[in-house]
């Protein structure tokens, strides 16, 4: 780091064992109302039809904004070390995106 850069001050974050674990998710369905966005995080697996929500963030749209920025910032960061991530079109058939929750649905 630079002289002239201030240091910010360190976050205080806790992390339980059982978060620290983690959930895996292979589909996300995103909407968003004027007031929030909702990021549902999907295990679909092969075989069986209906997928299924393991997790649910709701953030601000400041927040979304800044989640944006910093997936953003480190997929350049991954692509630059790793290549660059492929992606396959036409994975999820149109038939099974989600109903809104006001506002447009986007999947990732």
């Amino acid at each position: 780091m630079e002289d002239n850069q201030e240091q910010s001050p360190a976050l205080d974050i806790e992390l339980s064992e059982e978060i620290a674990e983690g959930i895996y998710s292979n589909f996300a369905i995103i909407t968003h109302s004027q007031t929030e966005f909702v990021i549902d995080f999907v295990r679909m697996m092969p075989g069986i039809p209906k997928g299924k929500v393991k997790s649910r963030i709701i953030l601000a749209p400041q927040h979304a904004k800044r989640l944006i920025m910093a997936l953003g910032d480190n997929l350049s960061r991954y692509e630059d070390n790793f290549g660059e991530i492929p992606i396959e079109e036409g994975i999820m058939p149109h038939n099974m995106l989600p109903l809104g929750f006001g506002g447009p649905t986007g999947q990732a």
